[in-house]
């Protein structure tokens, strides 16, 4: 399976752009890690990466685990967020990858949502509580994040290198400031949320971030862009770390 990644890869890059009107795929609290966020452990049925597989005519005892086919990303981002033990707040009342499609109320497995997102051309954040990203690094937590159609991600604090692999892969990474927390703004998961000043971003920037309530009221913060380099800007602006090399490749060639 060839990944979607470098689908634009010949195209002119393009300026950074504002994340406007962006949904909550997933309301977090502390300590998420990134074994909640990558696609591990045996495949089971009834799963989006079970159904997935059935239609390619493999059957139940030869699905084998997320680790043999982590060279199908058709798999793989199918059990992004898909941990049993994921709490997303947003989708109140379950544990395990669910999410809850805002406009239509309807609760369903995160995958198939953030896809329903995709077809409405509608993007996506990740909002988060302290240490997001904790433990061992696991590339397919920023890949499957960047795959589900997440812009950026905001927390109050992360793990170094699953910041670092979430810029790799294209998604912004940012922090909350001056004391605002997930809690202190009374966030659900409800809210939409845009975040403007990226056509000119430098490194550790804080930018403005509007949410707008579910009862419609709006909370103007600022939060703080966690790409802490300039080489990491550039690697933002041209979708990631491999379009980066890539691009630089093909100017020699």
């Amino acid at each position: 399976q060839n990944p979607p990644f470098f689908d634009d890869i010949d195209q002119p890059l393009k300026p950074l752009e504002n994340v406007e009107n962006a949904r909550v795929l997933a309301l977090f609290g502390d300590s998420i890690t990134t074994d909640h966020i990558s696609p591990a452990g045996s495949i089971a049925r009834e799963t989006p990466a079970a159904n997935f597989l059935t239609e390619h005519q493999v059957r139940p005892v030869d699905f084998n685990s997320f680790g043999s086919r982590r060279g199908n990303h058709q798999v793989m981002m199918r059990g992004t967020f898909a941990n049993i033990r994921l709490k997303n707040l947003a989708a109140k009342g379950t544990t395990g990858g669910f999410a809850r499609h805002v406009p239509s109320g309807e609760v369903a497995l995160i995958y198939d949502v953030a896809m329903r997102y995709a077809d409405e051309g509608t993007p996506l954040v990740i909002v988060g509580g302290k240490e997001y990203g904790t433990g061992s690094s696991r590339d397919w937590a920023a890949k499957g994040t960047n795959l589900l159609g997440v812009k950026a991600v905001i927390v109050e604090s992360y793990e170094r290198i699953h910041r670092s692999n979430l810029v790799g892969m294209g998604v912004i990474p940012f922090e909350f400031t001056n004391g605002d927390t997930r809690k202190s703004l009374g966030l659900t998961g409800e809210e939409t949320v845009s975040i403007s000043g990226l056509d000119t971003i430098k490194p550790l920037q804080e930018v403005p971030c509007t949410i707008t309530m579910a009862d419609g009221s709006v909370k103007e913060i600022m939060i703080k862009c966690r790409i802490d380099t300039a080489i990491e800007i550039e690697y933002i602006e041209h979708g990631g770390v491999l379009h980066y090399v890539l691009r630089n490749l093909a100017k020699w060639a």
